[in-house]
């Protein structure tokens, strides 16, 4: 039982088996046990509070990927009065990776759009683990430009590793189905929420997670690389992965101090698999309440503010190099972000760039 959880969790699970040991007594031999049983279940919550108060980034990796952790079908199903799943990109095939269709919650008509990895070992192998492949994107992008038409807004539940890496990805082009996934959706001209339920892994996450509002669970990570790749690229070493977590800073925490996400959905204590019910209403208030909001845009405002919320991500360094060329006083090095810039380059044929020649780094 205890290779279904994860290590930091074997001491709260040896605690809980011993509760449903004595809830068993009670029921099938009506021992009293009421006393033995109230000390079990307050170390169980003092368990929790302990581990899960004190995670590291690496404890939150294998949290993101718990085996028993929520899936997209899993919310869907909880939050969805009705859902009808729409299949194929019209080009190749159906990709199982990726859920995409149309859904009901509280009588509001919405998209929902998500990866989904799997249970046991032959649903895993046939949604290839959650990685989606070129016509998964595509089968995304078609369902979503068909919400756009019907004024459907769309939510996209982000849970995948990354992006496809086989060679038959690569023979059907996942780099430009990613990348135009991406473009399509900052043309959107309704309302896009994007919630990362686990794992938010590369190229493969930010395909279809470009939204107006953009949440993670609690546990869940973003990240550029997955953890091991890292490793593997900078030490050469798969094994020191939990130090390329730490430094990727790739926790729902991180992610909020950095302004990549607006918000943090909490977790029921121990994690959204042990109580996936309050799990599910949460994640379905978020909703409603980001639709609701939303709805007070115009469309054009919608479309901007999609664009001005990804353009002010990050921080870079701008020096003039007029000033050093002609030998004048050194010139600081400004951080800007988006926010503060003067204005997006929006380019024209290449006839709008800047006359003064600039050094970017960072």
């Amino acid at each position: 039982m205890l290779a279904r959880w994860l290590p930091i969790e074997k001491p709260l699970v040896e605690v809980e088996e011993q509760i449903e040991e004595m809830k068993r007594l009670r029921e099938s031999k009506g021992v009293e046990v009421s006393d033995r049983l109230a000390a079990l279940e307050q170390q169980r919550d003092e368990l929790i509070e302990k581990i899960f108060s004190n995670m590291t980034s690496w404890d939150k990796v294998l949290m993101a990927r718990h085996p028993k952790r929520p899936y997209t079908l899993d919310y869907i199903n909880a939050i969805c009065s009705s859902f009808t799943e729409l299949h194929g990109d019209r080009c190749y095939g159906d990709d199982p990776a990726i859920v995409a269709g149309f859904g009901r919650i509280n009588g509001r008509s919405i998209v929902i759009v998500g990866h989904q990895k799997g249970r046991d070992t032959k649903e895993r192998q046939f949604r290839n683990f959650g990685s989606a492949m070129p016509e998964g994107y595509r089968k995304a992008v078609r369902i979503m430009q068909m919400a756009d038409r019907f004024r459907k807004p769309i939510v996209c539940l982000v849970d995948t590793p990354a992006a496809a890496c086989l060679a038959e990805a690569e023979e059907r082009g996942i780099c430009e189905a990613i990348a135009r996934s991406q473009m399509e959706m900052f043309n959107l001209r309704v309302p896009v929420v994007v919630i990362v339920i686990g794992e938010g892994g590369s190229g493969g996450a930010i395909g279809i997670a470009v939204g107006n509002r953009v949440y993670m669970l609690e546990h869940s990570i973003y990240s550029v690389i997955p953890p091991e790749g890292c490793a593997s690229i900078i030490w050469r070493d798969p094994g020191r992965a939990g130090e390329a977590a730490a430094a990727l800073k790739i926790t729902a925490q991180d992610a909020l101090s950095f302004g990549i996400i607006d918000d943090i959905i909490p977790e029921p204590p121990g994690g959204a698999h042990r109580d996936f019910d309050t799990m599910a209403t949460r994640l379905k208030q978020v909703i409603l309440d980001s639709l609701t909001d939303l709805a007070r845009l115009s469309p054009e405002e919608l479309e901007e503010s999609r664009y001005q919320r990804f353009r002010k991500l990050g921080v870079y360094e701008e020096v003039v190099d007029q000033a050093i060329e002609s030998g004048g006083p050194e010139v600081p090095l400004v951080p800007l972000n988006g926010a503060e810039a003067s204005g997006p380059p929006r380019f024209n044929n290449g006839s709008e760039i800047e006359e003064n020649a600039t050094t970017i780094s960072g």
